[in-house]
């Protein structure tokens, strides 16, 4: 065989071209009047050594199509339906309960081996710029000794990108279906990194609103940390996938260039998981900040409330002390100004100077008072 380049540089990475019609989740489907398969088939072809061959109008064909053992037919469709999920099932010999959770799906990412059959649940997932969150789409991958058959429930990933690279290299394509399968998880794994990227910069402009006193920025801190978890449970299955693909090496005799595919991935796979769980502790870092930031936000104002109502009060007790000092004399001379007959002090020659005096003792007993309690 000859020499191949390295895989990395055979499929590279791809961060943008996805379309933004639907990357979300699917939504299970109700039984439907049986309908030909081929209407959600969106790629077919047969490829032998490599190189395509045919390019089959319905999976009969191009199970048909297969010269030898050496061929490999790749058909992809696009949410077919029950009958036609079924139908697919039936041309490929494929285990009812495989074919059961890709009817359902929202389902976990997993992998299946069913006999010769290998059955690999995906999610992909995609930064939305506009809406600044993390859609997430399904992919289901049934691989057979000489078939690759992918049911895709969302747009993304984009495996018509897969196919093109897959096909301008023969010599990786040649491998088989396992080499499409690793192409398909390598795709999904790439996609991943715009979204680590996305993750990211939410994450600097919340520590920014968080210092800044930004209003609602707790609700979006709790909703970032969900799409987190959502990301985590779409990337950290992968780990356990790739490293029970990594077990079956020996066993099913993997070729040494696509175990060296299988390792990079891993390895990048890890990675992801690795920022994933960086992202929610970090997340959960930065509520606590946030939770703090309140506290004390809460504690100035209270603080500062404190402050002003014991100006208040000072203030209601000096007015109350000079209220209380001007009622004295007033009270005074109103007991004086009744101009009764009967009263000791209307006729005597020093009435009127006993009640200026005893007017002026008042108010200075009352200032004197005031004043050693700190009202005045």
């Amino acid at each position: 065989m000859p020499q191949l380049r390295p895989i990395r540089s055979l499929l590279p990475s791809r961060s943008a071209g996805l379309s933004d019609t639907d990357a979300g989740h699917a939504t299970p489907r109700r039984p439907v009047e049986p309908t030909p398969a081929e209407e959600t088939v969106v790629n077919s072809a047969v490829y032998r050594d490599g190189r395509k061959t045919a390019t089959p109008a319905t999976l009969s064909e191009a199970l048909g199509s297969l010269p030898d053992s050496s061929s490999m037919a790749w058909i992809g469709m696009y949410r077919p339906n029950d009958a036609q999920l079924y139908a697919a099932a039936k041309q490929f010999d494929l285990h009812e309960l495989a074919v059961e959770d890709a009817i359902v799906a929202h389902q976990r990412p997993k992998l299946e081996r069913y006999g010769k059959t290998l059955f690999v649940v995906l999610r992909a997932a995609r930064y939305c710029d506009e809406t600044e969150r993390v859609e997430f789409g399904e992919l289901h991958v049934f691989c057979g000794p000489t078939f690759v058959l992918t049911v895709r429930h969302s747009e993304s990933p984009d495996l018509s990108a897969v196919r093109r690279r897959m096909e301008s290299n023969p010599d990786l394509l040649r491998l088989g279906p396992e080499a499409v399968l690793y192409a398909i998880l390598d795709a999904v794994v790439d996609g991943y990194a715009p979204v680590v990227a996305g993750l990211q910069n939410d994450i600097d402009e919340i520590e920014t609103e968080v210092f800044s006193g930004a209003p609602g920025v707790s609700r979006r801190i709790y909703e970032l940390t969900r799409e987190v978890i959502e990301f985590q449970r779409a990337t950290r299955p992968l780990l356990g996938m790739l490293r029970g693909l990594s077990d079956g090496f020996e066993k099913y005799n993997t070729d040494e260039e696509l175990q060296r595919y299988l390792r990079d991935v891993t390895d990048h796979a890890t990675v992801v998981v690795e920022r994933a769980d960086g992202f929610r502790q970090l997340l959960g870092n930065i509520l606590t900040v946030n939770a703090t930031l309140v506290s004390q936000e809460q504690n100035e104002e209270m603080r500062n409330l404190t402050q002003a109502s014991y100006a208040q009060n000072e203030e209601i007790k000096k007015v109350s002390a000079w209220a209380a000092i001007l009622f004295a004399p007033t009270l005074i001379g109103t007991v004086y100004g009744m101009n009764f007959d009967h009263m000791p002090e209307l006729h005597w020659a020093g009435g009127y100077p006993f009640a200026l005096s005893l007017m002026m003792l008042t108010c200075a007993g009352l200032y004197t008072i005031f004043k050693r309690r700190g009202w005045l």
